[in-house]
């Protein structure tokens, strides 16, 4: 069961309606988003039935959830949501707009940092992508720079007025991670990495979660499930491609998890062609047919030379490849329904 909070409701008013709760002998649990709040309620159902909920200052009204993932379930909010990302309200994930993502897929220098986000300004992006910190299959792969990195994104944001997007691995740098970065990126070796969940739950930025290698649409969804429950609903799911018996591309895009998260769920959905193919000549077609598919985002990997790349070059976007998605990602969205955002 939870319970939601009309818009205009005051600190007070939720705090009144968790301390009946746990009179009760139940659990709340607040999660505070943009646009509302919601109280998700564990225990008796019966007895909470017989507090009156809806009758509390400040209520909206008590929904009563049947699927495991009660905070970010459809049943439980039926409107899609919009997410906020940037200082100034700069970007609006969710329904009736696109978003292109853009940027290096790692920080390797200053220069070539600034020249990948200012080519994705270019193409049109209105958030930069980056990865300061990079977990690596190979123990031996680039790992990232660490705080120098996302230094250097933040300067990149100073110079195109780009909100930033990079992963955190370890909680343990959340804090650190959140006071440079405009949204923190949970990876995919990461999705059921449930402390670290709860660390970025814990903080006021936007969360792009991206799916586990080989996680099912409800596991993708518990995973949001422990973000929210720490009181964090700013989350954006971010479709990555999965691990199939293909091998001729790095992995299997899943593009019915679009309209399938939709269904289920009332968080924006990104999709992330590069890392889905692996290969620079698919990922303009995966992003059309992701735009196709309803995404509210396309996020990819770009970089001024490729072939010098210490991360992922063979999957990075350049010259005519970033032209090709850029006409793709101004033209298509009209076609079904949503506007193009454009950097301010």
């Amino acid at each position: 069961m939870v319970v939601v909070m009309r818009p205009d409701a005051v600190p007070g008013e939720v705090d009144a309606v968790v301390d009946r709760v746990e009179s009760a002998g139940g659990s709340a649990f607040v999660s505070r988003g943009v646009q509302r709040t919601i109280v998700g309620l564990v225990g008796d159902v019966v007895a909470f039935e017989g507090l009156n909920l809806r009758a509390m200052p400040g209520v909206g009204e008590v929904v009563r959830v049947s699927k495991a993932y009660k905070l970010v379930s459809r049943e439980n909010h039926p409107d899609a949501s919009i997410i906020t990302v940037g200082e100034r309200a700069d970007v609006d994930l969710g329904p009736g707009t696109f978003v292109l993502i853009a940027g290096p897929c790692a920080v390797e220098t200053r220069e070539q940092t600034f020249e990948a986000a200012h080519m994705a300004r270019a193409a049109g992006a209105t958030m930069l992508r980056g990865g300061a910190y990079k977990p690596r299959t190979s123990p031996y792969a680039f790992q990232g720079l660490g705080l120098a990195g996302l230094e250097i994104l933040a300067e990149a944001r100073q110079l195109t007025g780009l909100p930033v997007v990079t992963e955190v691995v370890d909680p343990a740098d959340v804090p650190r991670v959140a006071d440079f970065a405009d949204m923190l990126q949970i990876g995919t070796r990461n999705m059921q990495n449930f402390p670290l969940l709860q660390a970025v739950g814990a903080v006021r930025k936007p969360v792009m979660l991206k799916r586990g290698l080989s996680a099912t649409y409800e596991e993708w969804l518990m995973a949001a499930e422990y973000i929210a429950r720490r009181g964090n609903l700013d989350i954006v799911l971010c479709e990555r491609g999965i691990r199939t018996f293909e091998t001729a591309t790095r992995n299997t895009l899943d593009v019915s998890a679009v309209p399938m998260m939709q269904a289920l769920s009332h968080l924006p959905i990104v999709v992330d062609p590069s890392h889905s193919a692996g290969k620079r000549e698919l990922v303009v077609p995966l992003a059309r047919a992701a735009i196709a598919a309803g995404a509210d985002a396309v996020m990819v990997d770009v970089h001024a030379d490729p072939t010098a790349a210490l991360c992922d070059g063979p999957q990075a976007l350049y010259g005519a490849a970033l032209d090709e998605l850029a006409a793709a990602c101004r033209d298509l969205p009209p076609m079904v329904g949503r506007r193009v955002l454009a950097a301010s």
